[in-house]
């Protein structure tokens, strides 16, 4: 097995487990939390109220269905993620709304899409995950038509995103094993570096490359705090495998550490992110 293999295994192995079960149990918390990127995805989407647009990584469909709302019954949606879990969220979400909007569960970096089928390919955190990202938006690229429009919203650094590692930092006092994160792995940190971003994207053939920073202030109520940390990212995979004892002092040590985010009865924190645009050949 191929390294590349191995890690597109292991992807697919998290997200249609642990990680894919926690995202489904979050999906109105981090639809909350994430609600600004989705009205900017939205907000662009009215360009393309006519024609198909790619929604890639998707997860439970919030931001697929927002622009598909925008799009009205002229344009198409097509969903795509490689968690069964949230595809099958997206599509309890979907309801009647078949005509405009799919849901499909497969790997965007190999999945084979219709030739020149897409007039928009967009994402909303989702484009981190590829093992190898120049296949990927190759193939993605091979779906746009000529002059199709690229839109994903990825994290900088984090060091730009105290908020996103403070449950890992405060953590590590108690569980000095727990996995740290790999720079440039597939992650969520995997597109910090933006001139590897524009590396992929020029390998890729896409055109037109612009990629700034955005800045979000995102927000959500406080009580969602607990269930927050406990069941999203590298503390929330291990909590489970711990004693009583140890779970217990992990998730107080923890909330301690977000409480320069803690508003009254609102955490609230800055999501610094970068905006990548670019067009097909």
């Amino acid at each position: 097995m191929t390294d590349a293999q191995r890690m597109n295994d292991e992807q697919s192995t998290l997200w249609n487990g642990s990680a894919g079960r926690a995202w489904v149990e979050s999906q109105d918390l981090l639809d909350r939390m994430f609600q600004p990127f989705e009205e900017l995805l939205a907000e662009s989407a009215k360009a393309c109220t006519d024609g198909r647009i790619l929604d890639v990584g998707c997860g439970a469909g919030g931001t697929t269905l927002a622009m598909a709302r925008v799009q009205g019954v002229q344009g198409r949606c097509l969903g795509v993620d490689i968690s069964e879990p949230l595809i099958a969220a997206a599509r309890a979400r979907q309801g009647q709304d078949t005509a405009t909007v799919e849901f499909l569960c497969a790997d965007a970096q190999i999945c084979e899409f219709d030739p020149a089928s897409f007039d928009r390919i967009t994402s909303r955190f989702g484009v981190m995950f590829f093992q190898d990202p120049v296949s990927a938006f190759t193939n993605l690229r091979r779906a746009a038509r000529t002059g199709a429009a690229l839109q994903c919203i990825a994290w900088r650094g984090p060091e730009d995103n105290p908020f996103m590692i403070a449950a890992e930092g405060a953590a590590v006092s108690l569980l000095p094993d727990l996995p740290t994160r790999v720079a440039g792995a597939p992650g969520q940190f995997a597109f910090a570096d933006r001139e590897h971003v524009r590396r992929i994207l020029i390998e890729s053939a896409w055109a037109d490359i612009d990629i700034h920073p955005i800045d979000v202030r995102c927000a959500f109520p406080e009580s969602q705090l607990i269930p927050y940390l406990t069941r999203l990212g590298p503390l929330g995979r291990v909590l489970a495998e711990l004693d009583v004892r140890t779970r217990e002092q992990l998730i107080t040590t923890a909330r301690a550490a977000f409480e320069p985010y803690v508003q009254g009865d609102t955490v609230r924190f800055n999501a610094a992110c970068w905006m990548i645009e670019a067009r097909s050949r």
